[in-house]
């Protein structure tokens, strides 16, 4: 989903790195050293799961798991996305150095949004399922921001870039419904087995009355 130098207009750049300069602040306030190992990790997932690309026509699809990353990081996604993205630029010349403004707004973004749905499940009744289908949703939702962004920023580079902007938006679906399944059940993994990996968990204590 990374988008390529050479392609968008120089005000959709600026604004890329302007808006990726705002959020990295907002995101990044306060960061706490112990939570460097836990952004590192999520970092390289992304990082990894990029690599696998599916060419279909002109564009092409692959894993994001950025709804994985906002579920497990909280708004500390966008750092380890940003992170992965310009590693993934310098090392392997994925989008370009241009463009990482735009596609850590695009990638990143999509994980916010993705941890916003997620802790949108602390307004309904809890249930065994709860957790999976808001995974899900999660992880639908941040491939369906990125993919939005993406058309956006080329629908807005030029009248020649719309269609091109369609298509690309349309070739994500796939990816949409494949990153649902694999969040949700990510999650519903490791709500069993690490609960506190996940964003927004909160311990819950007992107190035993005394005889």
């Amino acid at each position: 989903m990374h988008i390529a130098d050479g392609i968008l207009s120089a005000p959709v750049l600026a604004a890329g790195f302007g808006g990726t300069v705002v959020i990295a602040a907002a995101t990044m306030r306060k960061m706490d050293l112990d939570e460097i190992p836990k952004v590192s990790v999520m970092a390289a997932v992304f990082f990894v799961a990029n690599l696998i690309h599916i060419p279909i026509g002109p564009t092409s699809i692959h894993f994001i798991l950025n709804g994985l990353v906002g579920v497990i990081l909280g708004p500390r996604a966008f750092a380890a996305i940003m992170l992965g993205v310009i590693l993934q630029a310098f090392l392997f010349g994925f989008g370009g150095v241009t463009v990482i403004g735009v596609n850590c707004v695009m990638l990143g973004g999509g994980a916010l949004i993705a941890y916003f749905i997620w802790q949108m499940r602390h307004r309904f009744p809890s249930g065994d399922r709860l957790e999976m289908v808001f995974g899900a949703i999660a992880g639908a939702v941040g491939v369906s921001f990125s993919g939005v962004i993406l058309a956006a920023a080329l629908f807005t580079s030029g009248d020649e870039f719309w269609a091109t902007a369609g298509y690309a938006l349309a070739a994500h679906v796939p990816a949409l419904i494949i990153e649902a399944i694999v969040v949700g059940a990510c999650v519903t993994f490791l709500k069993k087995a690490r609960p506190d990996m996940l964003a927004g968990h909160v311990q819950k204590t007992y107190n035993k009355s005394v005889a």
